[in-house]
């Protein structure tokens, strides 16, 4: 299987299926990642440790600070103690919490994580209503500026040289 069908696969498991943890399952949140695929999370308790990332999401999904996992125990670890059998987004915890199988301890967590998505999304200005002159087309001010380019600022006095040459 080549590796976009792969990631295909795996992206469309995550996203489409919403998933009961089951007896032996956790609910956890993702506290810090060290590295080579380590995970260390905490529980509803409060308890923390270490998970590891199983081969198939590696390089297909990333997790980050904050983000809920449903993992299962490994016996035999002293550090890593679990595995991560899911990756559960936003549509995932809303069943998850209207099923009442969310922990208390992460409601208020994933509230304001919903809460912040919602105020980091720029809301779009309301369009300006065009009278019978040209409104103000040549004011760019409104618009919006991408802080990861560099600003290129072109005088009237370049921009004639060069329609000279």
């Amino acid at each position: 299987m080549s590796q976009a069908t792969k990631r295909k696969h795996v992206v469309k498991e995550v996203l489409g299926e919403h998933m009961v943890p089951s007896d032996r399952q956790q609910i956890v949140r993702v506290l810090r990642t060290p590295g080579n695929n380590l995970h260390e999370v905490e529980t509803a308790q409060g308890q923390r440790f270490l998970v590891s990332m199983p081969s198939k999401y590696r390089k297909n999904i990333w997790i980050k600070r904050g983000d809920f996992l449903i993992v299962d125990p490994i016996e035999e670890g002293e550090k890593v103690k679990a595995e991560i059998s899911f990756v559960l987004c936003k549509d995932h915890m809303r069943s998850l919490q209207k099923q009442g199988l969310w922990p208390e301890a992460f409601s208020e967590v994933a509230e304001k994580h919903n809460n912040m998505n919602r105020q980091t999304q720029p809301e779009l200005p309301a369009e300006p209503q065009l009278s019978g002159e040209e409104s103000s087309s040549e004011d760019d001010s409104d618009l919006f500026v991408n802080t990861n380019r560099r600003q290129y600022h072109e005088s009237e006095e370049e921009s004639e040289e060069e329609e000279e040459a």
